[in-house]
């Protein structure tokens, strides 16, 4: 059951999120859990390093609660984009660690502090830069969970595994000619589409 105390129902659904973000990294190799799937560089193990970098932020140093866990991609001197990208020497077990230690210190946060509590952003502008904890959980399952879509596309162009959970793949099942099929008939509508312009019917 979906718990209906208003922290109980955030920890839920941030969790559900940081699952689902670890889950797509399952059976793949050193490579493919880091190799750019986009043209900006999007892959899996980077987004879990930036979901670590987030909750650390604003779970934790935002309400003046430092996790004394050391981030050398966010210290000075740091390139752009550097918690994006995991280097050859950041082990998968060392991302996914810090991962989990930022859930833990992240979950103490919430448990700490009454959702009315107010922090500063120390990277927001000053003069616009408190948030109470409500609005910077919210934010956290937000960016979290946005990032969990970008690794499901990631995952199934990497080997074609789909799905929410393991426990609950959320697709229509059919093998591998039904979703051949309907992928055709998407295309084929598409091209419609594009065929007859913008000036096409609407509902």
């Amino acid at each position: 059951m979906i718990p209906t105390d208003p922290k109980a129902t955030l920890r839920f659904y941030l969790q559900t999120a940081r699952d689902a973000l670890l889950w797509k990294l399952e059976g793949l190799s050193e490579y493919d859990i880091r190799r750019p799937a986009t043209p900006t560089g999007t892959n899996l193990l980077g987004l879990v390093k930036h979901a670590a970098t987030v909750e650390l932020g604003y779970l934790g140093e935002v309400f003046g609660r430092p996790s004394g866990e050391r981030l050398p991609w966010m210290e000075e001197g740091a390139e752009a984009d550097a918690d994006m990208w995991v280097t050859a020497d950041e082990s998968r077990e060392y991302v996914v660690g810090v991962y989990r230690r930022a859930w833990a210190h992240a979950d103490a946060t919430i448990d700490a502090l009454a959702l009315d509590t107010v922090g500063k952003v120390p990277w927001w502008s000053a003069g616009k830069d408190e948030v109470t904890l409500h609005h910077a959980v919210i934010r956290v399952i937000a960016d979290t969970q946005r990032h969990a879509g970008h690794a499901d596309i990631v995952r199934e162009l990497t080997d074609g595994a789909v799905g929410m959970r393991e426990d609950n793949v959320g697709l229509p099942e059919g093998d591998a000619a039904w979703w051949a099929a309907y992928r055709d008939r998407i295309e084929h509508a598409a091209r419609e589409a594009g065929r007859r312009g913008t000036s096409g019917q609407t509902r």
